[in-house]
C-alpha cells in the first residue's frame, strides 16, 4: 500500500540555557506525516528572502507546516479549529505571494 503522506523524523536538541545554572534538556525526537514536502518548502522559504537567515526560514516553514497539519487533522477541536480561517487566510497569501515573486524573477 502505498503512502498518503511524507514520513519525518522531527529532532529538536536544546543546544544552551540562557542561564549558566539552566539545565540543557535531552533531545526531543517525534515522527510525524504531512501531506506537502517539507523540504521543498523549506527551501522555496529559504530563496524567498523574507527572512534573516535560512535557519530562521527553515524554523518558520517546519513550524507552519507543523502547526497546519496538526489543525487538519484534529477537526474535532473546537480551539483548534479557531485557527482555521486565519490560517487557510495565511497559507493562500503566502503561497499567492510566492507565485508573484517567482514571476517577477522570471521577467528580469
Amino acid at each position: 500500500m502505498a503512502l498518503r503522506e511524507h514520513r519525518y523524523r522531527v529532532t529538536l536538541e536544546h543546544l544552551a540555557h540562557p542561564r549558566a545554572e539552566g539545565q540543557v534538556h535531552p533531545p526531543l525526537v517525534f515522527e510525524d506525516g504531512n501531506h506537502d514536502d517539507i523540504f521543498e518548502i523549506v527551501e522555496r522559504q529559504r530563496a524567498s528572502g523574507r527572512f534573516g537567515t535560512a535557519d530562521e526560514a527553515a524554523a518558520f516553514a517546519l513550524g507552519l507546516k507543523l502547526l497546519g497539519e496538526a489543525v487538519l487533522r484534529n477537526r474535532q477541536d473546537a480551539l483548534l479549529q479557531q485557527l482555521k480561517p486565519a490560517l487557510g487566510d495565511f497559507v493562500r497569501a503566502l503561497k499567492a505571494e510566492g507565485k508573484t515573486r517567482a514571476a517577477a524573477h522570471q521577467v528580469d
